[in-house]
């Protein structure tokens, strides 16, 4: 299969938000406990947070962490995860039929936060709960002293405030299943309001204003609009979530839904600009991709499951254990935010941990990484810098979610502080080596620096506690510099990521 690729330092597409690397965290299954906070492991820290869990998540250098949810948050009293741990109320989680014991609260998660070096990106409940609430939320993380909240958070030991400047105007509103569903002139009127009052509390904050659950919503792009026309003044995103999963056992339709999700991200950029020409707005609002992931394999049990069981604390749920297949999807995913990242400022993969995540954790046992860590952090490192405009020129081919889909994907980042381009490059065909040629327009002295590759492997290989490691990328071959342009030969069904000094 012969791939040629045009990459220009002039064509770009814009400078690459680092907060596009984010990720979310939800107080449901073992997210948090048994996933970031178990007490009694041996590698506890003195906060009861599990320091070989950090490590890992430190090594995917997350920019930002939404939390607490998610589903959660739209029943979540936030008052109940504050004071003396011992004086904390139990809770019927109503999303997932379990019990919540509130002994991780907002100050603990920002303590961990902090620890790990992420800034939070906080979710308020206004589905059973509404803006008073929100209000005094804001006022007891981000005002200083001398109001009641700010002095009641300095009273559990907190005396500098957290300055959280990105705010969730709750979590998936268009859903009928979501705690306080509402239609969309509803909800745009509270989020506006709410909106409003951040803004006058702080007007660098940042509002996040809630999209479709996903893009087969009857109600999309229609909420979208709705939503926008009462709240686009005062808000400066609206998130979309979408998951994924291979149901119908064919991979490059699997594939494919890499182009269904960047038509996704066009057609809600057209309502922004449709709202935003309608209102003779100023301002521009982007997108907030808060929720994305792969989620299919364990799906249809853990739906038996949570019907059947009576609220159980911290159960085994959504914990799937990703392959060699999706560890591809997921590179593939990632090329298309940044090919999006001119309107996709923030994106955020569902979970961290244990939960629809990355990483993996066995109580009282080893953490490890899940096969699609590797493309996450390769992304999370060398993603950063001004996103290139690439021409691909390859092989197409035809299934039943998207046409004309090139079996080559390729995206591309320029780092002009360190001299760098790095290409993503995902060959999907099944059968078929890529022979590549990448012109580099003007880009002089191209050097090879580095070149990481995930191929070889069963579709279905995962990786595990006793095998963490089996699924990772190795050292790449065949791939270099001549004349000015990069060539080589990319094997079927592997995922590479180049990195070029250049001058």
């Amino acid at each position: 299969m012969k791939a040629r690729v045009a990459v220009h330092r002039d064509f770009t597409i814009g400078e690459i938000d680092p907060r596009l690397y984010s990720a979310f965290i939800e107080h449901m299954g073992r997210a948090i406990y048994g996933g970031i906070y178990e007490p009694d492991h041996p590698q506890a820290d003195d906060q009861g947070f599990r320091k070989d869990v950090m490590a890992l998540v430190r090594d995917l250098q997350v920019p930002a962490i939404r939390y607490p949810g998610g589903n959660f948050v739209s029943a979540y009293n936030w008052e109940d995860g504050i004071g003396p741990k011992e004086d904390r109320p139990v809770r019927l989680d109503l999303a997932w039929r379990s019990k919540e014991t509130n002994q991780v609260g907002i100050n603990e998660f920002a303590h961990w936060a902090d620890q790990a070096g992420i800034e939070m990106m906080l979710a308020v409940n206004l589905g059973s709960r509404g803006l008073e609430d929100a209000r005094n939320f804001l006022e007891y993380v981000n005002h200083p002293e001398g109001s009641a909240w700010s002095d009641l958070r300095r009273s559990h030991g907190v005396e500098s405030p957290y300055d959280v400047k990105m705010w969730c105007l709750g979590n998936e509103m268009d859903g009928p299943w979501q705690i306080g569903h509402k239609v969309a002139t509803e909800y745009g009127r509270l989020a506006n309001e709410t909106a409003k009052a951040f803004k006058g509390f702080d007007k660098s904050i940042e509002a996040v204003v809630c999209g479709s659950s996903n893009d087969q919503m009857p109600t999309y792009p229609e909420w979208e609009r709705e939503v926008l026309e009462e709240c686009y003044e005062n808000v400066d995103y609206i998130s979309l979530h979408k998951y994924f999963g291979n149901n119908s056992k064919n991979t490059l339709n699997y594939f494919a839904k890499i182009e269904e999700t960047g038509r996704y991200i066009q057609a809600i950029g057209g309502v922004i600009d449709f709202v935003k020409a309608k209102k003779r707005a100023k301002n521009d609002v982007y997108i907030c991709f808060d929720e994305w992931n792969v989620w299919y394999h364990e799906r249809e049990e853990d739906s038996k499951r949570i019907s059947q069981w009576d609220w159980p604390e911290a159960p085994h749920l959504l914990e799937e254990s990703y392959n060699f297949e999706d560890a591809l999807f997921i590179g593939g995913l990632l090329n298309e935010f940044i090919r999006r990242s001119d309107r996709v400022r923030i994106a955020c993969i569902a979970q961290l941990v244990n939960v629809i995540a990355p990483i993996r954790a066995e109580p009282g046992g080893p953490a490890w990484r899940q096969t699609i860590y590797y493309p996450y952090q390769m992304a999370s490192l060398y993603g950063r810098g001004t996103a290139l405009n690439i021409a691909v020129d390859a092989p197409t081919y035809d299934c039943a979610v998207a046409h004309d889909v090139s079996y080559l994907d390729v995206a591309g980042v320029h780092d002009a502080e360190t001299g760098t381009v790095t290409l993503f490059i995902l060959n999907r065909h099944t059968e078929e080596t890529a022979d590549l040629d990448v012109g580099l327009h003007g880009f002089a002295g191209a050097k090879l620096v580095e070149h990481h590759v995930m191929e070889g492997h069963d579709l279905t290989t995962t990786n595990g506690p006793d095998t963490p490691d089996r699924v990772a990328p190795v050292p790449g071959q065949g791939v270099g510099v001549e004349d000015g342009a990069l060539k080589g030969r990319l094997a079927p069904l592997s995922y590479h990521v180049v990195r070029l000094a250049v001058s």
